[in-house]
Parts: structure tokens; C-alpha cells; sequence
């Protein structure tokens, strides 16, 4: 992709509260939404690392527009985690499908005969309006009492539902973001036992399936703030000089090939191994916390030397800024 190209692509989703028509329209162009998703159903099937490196470049161009692919095509991928009849329906027998949800158990599904009632109202299903099936978690229920594991913990499944089963609530009033649209909605469905999924349970036997849900997340998400940060650094250049910039310029080079090191060694472990070492995932997890923890104290010390453009609304380098800072709330790499 030229330059026209991007600076085309950030004109159109500049200081935008929802993606345009033409912006959708790319998007699906693109097939961005079935990143991961396989040719058989109608994706891309990038690989791990490959698929990283278009979702980084989407955040750089607009964080907006990398989030929100980043998402949805993560609720895509879960194609590999949903039985041939549903998988076939959803991404074969209907046009664009573009999922995503909430990742909270923020209602419950209640037990019955070939199915469950599921209720409630859950948070943060970024593209909301642009969806057309909603993903969500539910925590099981039979008579009212929630059912437990043998773990004593409360057993918890994922569902698929069709948008039109659910009421989305518009209430993502963030300063940043703002395109991701990533409002609440609310259901109460009876919603078949097929549509019913778990993440450790996969169909499919492409090698993206393999990598665990958690290390996926991780991953797909820590781009999005390298690719944020590196079009933060670019428009900075404006307002500050060289010699403030050199030492996040010289951090995300480092982070980037931290990144690539890790999604290279995740494709190695899933070559050699039928599973992955907890020390493994637990080691990438706290990488990726720590790293976007200095990344953001590089942008705090930097935007003083902003000026009033820094501060100004009508300046790319604020909305980046604001993006960035929304960003950071997601609580995947927040310190507990």
C-alpha cells in the first residue's frame, strides 16, 4: 500500500464516531474480516505471523481501523471452533459474516431441551453496528442455580446469535476509539445447542487453530499498540525534534522484532509440539505487559514537547494520542 493510499484511508476515518460505507466496503474488498479464517470457508488463512503484520499496519494507519478488524476477525477465527453445519451456514451459505462480542460472562444461558435461554446484557462488542453475528459468554443455569464445574467454579460456555436477536445499547462515549463503536447490547433467546462453542475445542486443523485462544489474543492485540505507536512517533516528528524522539523510535524497532521473535517461535511450538509449555504462554503474556507499559511512558514523556497541537482536536497527532490512551483500558496487559 503507496502513501496516497494511507493518508486516503486515515482522511476517511479521521475524527469519524462509525466507519463509513466506504470504509466497510474496503474492509470486505480486502477480506479483512476472515483474516484467519480458511480458504475453504471463504478466508485469507494468513498465518500467525503474516496476519500480524497486516493487523500492525492497520493500527498504524488508524487505530480505529486496526482495532476493529483486529476483533472482529479474532471472532471470525472462532469459524475453527464452531461445528461444519453451523460453519458452513455462517461463512458459506451467507454473505461478508463480520462476529464479534463481548468477551465478559455477563449473563446467563439457562438449561433446556435441545438448547438454552440466553439473557442478559454484556459490554464492549466493538463494531457493534457493523456486525452480524454477536459472540458472548454466558454462565450455564438449570432452574435458576448456576450449575459448577468440578472445580467448584461456575461453568461457563460461549454462544453465536444472529444481530437481529439482539438489541444493541449505543453507549461507547470514549474519547478515543471512537470508530470501533464498541457499545453493550442486550439479549433473551432461545438459542439452539449448536450455536453453542468452546474455545479449546477446534474443527479445524489449520495451524492457527492450534495456537490456545489466550496467546492469540495477546498477540493480535500487542501489534495494535506498536502499530498506534509507530503512527504516534510519525506525526510527532512535526512538533518534536529528532533527538526527543530517537529513544521510542529505537524502543518500538526492539518491540517489533520482540513481536516477530515471538509469533515466529509460537509457529515453531505449534510444528513440534501437540501443546504448549504454560511457561511459554506465561512468558509472551508478561512481554507483551511490560512492553506496553514503557511504550506508553515513551508517549507520556513525549506529548509535552507537542505543544498545542498535542492538545488540539483537529490534529491526527491528538486523535492517535486519544486512540492510544483508550486503548491502554483494555485490561488484556493491565497491571493487576
Amino acid at each position: 500500500m503507496n502513501q496516497i493510499e494511507i493518508e486516503s484511508l486515515r482522511g476517511q476515518c479521521f475524527d469519524k464516531s462509525i466507519f463509513s460505507i466506504e470504509i466497510l466496503n474496503w474492509i470486505e474488498a480486502q477480506n479483512l474480516w476472515n483474516l484467519w479464517v480458511p480458504k475453504s470457508y471463504a478466508g485469507r488463512e494468513e498465518s500467525l505471523t503474516a496476519g500480524l503484520k497486516i493487523l500492525k499496519h492497520l493500527a498504524y494507519i488508524d487505530g480505529s481501523l486496526g482495532w476493529t478488524v483486529t476483533l472482529c476477525s479474532g471472532a471470525n477465527y472462532f469459524v475453527g471452533n464452531l461445528k461444519e453445519e453451523l460453519a458452513s451456514e455462517i461463512f458459506l451459505d451467507s454473505e461478508s459474516p463480520i462476529l464479534g462480542g463481548s468477551g465478559g460472562a455477563f449473563g446467563t444461558a439457562e438449561r433446556l431441551e435441545n438448547g438454552y435461554r440466553v439473557s442478559g446484557k454484556w459490554k464492549y462488542a466493538t463494531g457493534a453496528p457493523y456486525l452480524t453475528h454477536f459472540t458472548l459468554n454466558a454462565r450455564i443455569t438449570v432452574d435458576g442455580e448456576e450449575v459448577k464445574g468440578n472445580d467448584g467454579k461456575t461453568i461457563v460456555r460461549s454462544f453465536i446469535v444472529p444481530k437481529d436477536t439482539v438489541e444493541i445499547i449505543p453507549d461507547w462515549n470514549t474519547m478515543g476509539l471512537k470508530a470501533t463503536a464498541t457499545h453493550s447490547f442486550t439479549t433473551d433467546v432461545f438459542v439452539d445447542e449448536r450455536n453453542c462453542f468452546e474455545y479449546n475445542q477446534c474443527y479445524l486443523d489449520q495451524s492457527i487453530f492450534k495456537v490456545p485462544f489466550s496467546l492469540f489474543a495477546d498477540l493480535t492485540l500487542w501489534v495494535n499498540y506498536l502499530g498506534m505507536a509507530e503512527h504516534f512517533v510519525e506525526e510527532a516528528q512535526k512538533f518534536a525534534s529528532k533527538e526527543c524522539l530517537r529513544p521510542i523510535s529505537d524502543f518500538l524497532s526492539s518491540l517489533e522484532r520482540k513481536i516477530l521473535n515471538a509469533s515466529e517461535e509460537t509457529e515453531k511450538i505449534i510444528v513440534s509440539s501437540d501443546s504448549f509449555p504454560d511457561e511459554f504462554l506465561h512468558s509472551i503474556h508478561n512481554e507483551a505487559s511490560v512492553s506496553v507499559r514503557e511504550l506508553t511512558q515513551y508517549i507520556i514523556d513525549i506529548y509535552p514537547a507537542l505543544g498545542i497541537q498535542g492538545s488540539s482536536e483537529n490534529q491526527q497527532i491528538n486523535q492517535i494520542f486519544r486512540d492510544y490512551f483508550t486503548a491502554t483500558q483494555h485490561n488484556i496487559f493491565s497491571k493487576k
